[in-house]
C-alpha cells in the first residue's frame, strides 16, 4: 500500500512551496546575475576593510583634541541653560521686613 501511494503520487502534499517535499525553485540567470553582484561587493569590501587607513601610531589619540572641544561645547550648554543663582533676598523679598508701620 504505502509503494503504490509512493509510485502513484501525483502532486506535492500541502503547500508546494513550504515544507519538507516543497517544489524546488527555478535558478533564472537574474538570480545568478544578483549572487555573482552580491559577492563581487562583498569582495571589494573585504579588500578595503583589510587596509587600515591610519597606522596604530596614527591613530593614537589622533580625536583627542576634538573630543576635549566636544566635551567642552557640551558643559557650556548645560550651563547656559543652568537657570541663575538666587539669593535669599529675592526669595524673602515679599516678607518686606524692612518697611516699618510709619513712613
Amino acid at each position: 500500500m504505502f509503494l503504490t501511494l509512493t509510485l502513484l503520487r501525483k502532486g506535492i502534499p500541502g503547500k508546494q512551496w513550504i515544507g519538507k517535499y516543497r517544489r524546488p525553485r527555478q535558478i533564472t540567470w537574474q538570480m545568478k546575475r544578483n549572487t555573482v553582484k552580491h559577492l563581487e561587493r562583498e569582495a571589494e569590501n573585504e579588500y578595503w576593510i583589510s587596509r587600515p587607513y591610519m597606522t596604530p601610531e596614527q591613530e593614537y589619540c589622533h580625536a583627542a583634541e576634538r573630543r576635549a572641544q566636544n566635551w567642552l561645547n557640551i558643559k557650556e550648554a548645560k550651563f547656559r541653560s543652568f537657570p541663575e543663582h538666587k539669593h535669599m533676598t529675592d526669595h524673602l523679598s515679599h516678607l518686606k521686613i524692612t518697611k516699618t508701620w510709619s513712613s
